[in-house]
């Protein structure tokens, strides 16, 4: 199993992951001419792909969702929460109403959703199994519960969001309101929460940590950094994505 971003952050998110014959896309907020244009990078083409799964309903992880569904006549695996707050039809061709508590296939993958706490529809984040890794990509949640710690626990690599340091957000350029929803159980993980989740999962198990959508006006890799190395020793094996350019493929052995 592989996995890679083509962005990752406010402006455009979407992670890649391949296993066997199995190329999903998770979110798309990216148009059409851009996200190929990423793709591209990765050596891949939109033909190619097996779906695009989706998170939630935020223009930073739907934008080209439909337009390259259409496109490339890919299925879409959706809530049905997050279906509807799009004003798109449940019985919609391309569309797939997934149960947020079941897992499912796709391909060779065995997909495992996960609600989370965030301030959308019908939210979802992802594990991904292969026959001996996992993958847990873990971003857009704005609290940890137990159930969120449990499932993500056990990974061979995980995707996880350090939106915001606590200080630059209070005192950063947002106004009160956006400050309150970011900060807020329904927004984003900052600095301290990602340190803590990282701190219960299986260390040792862990090939690759990457940290992603970190904020560009409320946090830096610096500060991440500090918060991340303090929990995880094994520094050679994070990787921190960025909006331009995402991160390149990783491989778990």
């Amino acid at each position: 199993m592989r996995f890679a971003s083509l962005g990752s952050g406010s402006k455009g998110n979407a992670t890649i992951v391949e296993w066997r014959n199995t190329c999903i896309m998770v979110d798309c907020g990216f148009s059409i001419r851009e996200a190929t244009a990423r793709l591209q990078r990765l050596g891949k083409t939109p033909d190619q792909l097996s779906a695009i799964l989706v998170t939630h309903e935020h223009s930073d992880h739907w934008k080209g969702v439909t337009p390259l569904a259409n496109k490339f006549g890919l299925k879409v695996y959706v809530t049905a929460g997050t279906l509807k707050s799009r004003d798109i039809s449940l019985d919609a061709a391309n569309f797939h109403i997934i149960d947020s508590h079941k897992a499912f296939q796709v391909g060779d993958l065995l997909v495992t959703p996960v609600p989370v706490p965030h301030d959308a529809r019908e939210p979802v984040q992802y594990l991904f199994n292969s026959d001996s890794h996992r993958l847990g990509v873990l971003t857009d949640i704005g609290s940890l519960t137990g159930y969120v710690e449990s499932q993500y626990s056990i990974c061979d690599a995980l995707l996880v969001e350090a939106n915001h340091d606590i200080d630059m957000l209070a005192n950063g350029p947002y106004p009160l309101f956006l400050k309150e929803r970011v900060a807020g159980q329904w927004g984003h993980l900052n600095n301290s929460q990602t340190a803590r989740l990282v701190s219960l999962i299986e260390q040792e198990r862990i090939q690759h940590l990457v940290i992603g959508h970190i904020s560009e006006k409320n946090n830096s890799v610096e500060k991440v950094r500090l918060a991340i190395e303090s929990v995880f020793t094994a520094h050679n094996k994070v990787t921190y994505a960025c909006q331009d350019q995402g991160f390149d493929w990783l491989a778990l052995d």
